[in-house]
């Protein structure tokens, strides 16, 4: 098709298609730019651009949120899996840093998928399906000083995700749709059976106690709020 796409396997008058070497340069590229403009946003205080360790951490949640992406209970045709938490460790950037660091993670997120896993329609819908739903787990930042702000904020992402998820599907699968079904209808029940089940899987573990209580206690150890005012007191 060009030089970042060619056709893998033709299955009647459905096409699929793979990046090609340019592509994956092209991908780890941008990957390199959205990191690199996270690295410049300030914090909340506006005194600062993000630390080293900042960066560090929410490198290492996006990290394990790829590699958990592989561990899939189920996987779905024309894309969508349940996979064992991933979306959570992209939510949990949010549930650390807040809204700005997380968004542009899920952007990454969603780069790092398209490396991965790509089920190509058009350019439109790559961006729908990777790019705005990966990046709308970032959704989950506007919570973290929240009471309950690591669940409310992963609710968010996550249901942020299913919209553009579902809008992808109205617009770009809709021919999916058997016949006498909406294609929103058919789109909402798709990304529900996967979305959901993850969703509860992903909450019932959030609420273990011992979960949720070591879950805060790597974020205030990852915050650096403290240490700053800790500096300054000393």
């Amino acid at each position: 098709m060009n030089i970042f796409l060619k056709v893998k396997e033709t299955t009647g008058e459905n096409l699929e298609y793979v990046l090609t070497p340019a592509g994956y340069a092209l991908l780890i590229f941008l990957i390199i730019v959205a990191l690199g403009i996270m690295s410049y946003f300030v914090n909340k205080d506006g005194k600062g651009k993000l630390s080293i360790k900042q960066i560090t951490v929410s490198g290492l949640c996006l990290a394990l949120a790829f590699v958990l992406s592989h561990f899939k209970f189920a996987k779905l045709p024309m894309g969508g899996s349940v996979t064992m938490f991933s979306m959570f460790f992209v939510t949990y950037i949010g549930y650390l840093y807040g809204p700005r660091v997380s968004i542009s993670s899920g952007i990454a997120y969603g780069l790092l998928q398209l490396i991965d896993d790509l089920y190509f329609v058009s350019f439109p819908q790559i961006f729908c399906d990777y790019i705005l739903a990966f990046g709308a787990l970032g959704l989950a930042g506007f919570f973290y000083e929240q009471k309950h702000g690591m669940i409310k904020g992963f609710l968010a992402g996550v249901c942020g995700r299913y919209f553009f998820s579902v809008l992808s599907g109205v617009i770009f699968f809709a021919y999916y749709a058997p016949e006498g079904m909406s294609p929103l209808a058919y789109s909402l029940a798709y990304n529900m059976t996967y979305i959901v089940p993850e969703t509860f899987l992903t909450v019932g573990v959030l609420c273990i106690p011992v979960v949720k209580s070591t879950l805060k206690r790597i974020k205030a150890e990852a915050n650096e709020k403290d240490i700053r005012k800790a500096v300054q007191l000393g």
